[in-house]
């Protein structure tokens, strides 16, 4: 069974990968919206999102907002529910240092688009599920093998 550090390991590997969230603020009538994450080279956090100022999330922010983020793998093999903190974080060099084609195609402006905003989200602590329902898992059970323990400890609460 893997332990809450390989959990977590896992959940930033495919963060990294597949850098679609969910994201909305606490306490908000703001429904959560998906986009896209975008880590630092091996960092854990923060976890950092291009957006409009003109968004309802962006609208929706005081400083240091509570957010929840929910995260599905591509595969569909991993969830997560990461709480923190959500802010605006404008800072230039870390625009630079994020900035892709894939963001670019958002903003008309480039980097200097006027309506152009870098959120950075403070993961604070998140749950993690690794899903045991696969092909072999089936195959045990119809094997005999208990399901219960398929599932057993495959769950992290981790401090971020």
């Amino acid at each position: 069974m893997p332990t809450p550090d390989e959990l977590e390991a896992k959940f930033w590997k495919a963060l990294k990968s597949d850098m679609t969230m969910m994201i909305g603020l606490d306490g908000s009538n703001i429904i959560p919206r998906p986009m896209t994450a975008q880590l630092e080279a091996e960092a854990r956090g923060p976890i950092w999102f291009f957006t409009a100022r003109d968004t309802e999330l962006v609208l929706g922010l005081s400083s240091g907002s509570q957010a929840t983020a929910t995260f599905v793998s591509k595969g569909r093999d991993l969830f997560a529910t990461v709480q923190g903190r959500l802010q605006i974080d404008n800072d230039r060099v870390a625009i630079d240092r994020l900035w892709n084609r894939y963001v670019e195609a958002w903003f008309e402006g480039g980097k200097d688009d006027p309506k152009l905003t870098l959120l950075r989200f403070e993961p604070e602590q998140a749950e993690i599920w690794l899903d045991a329902s696969s092909v072999v898992s089936g195959i045990k059970m119809l094997l005999g093998y208990d399901p219960k323990e398929e599932y057993k400890d495959k769950v992290a609460k981790v401090d971020l």
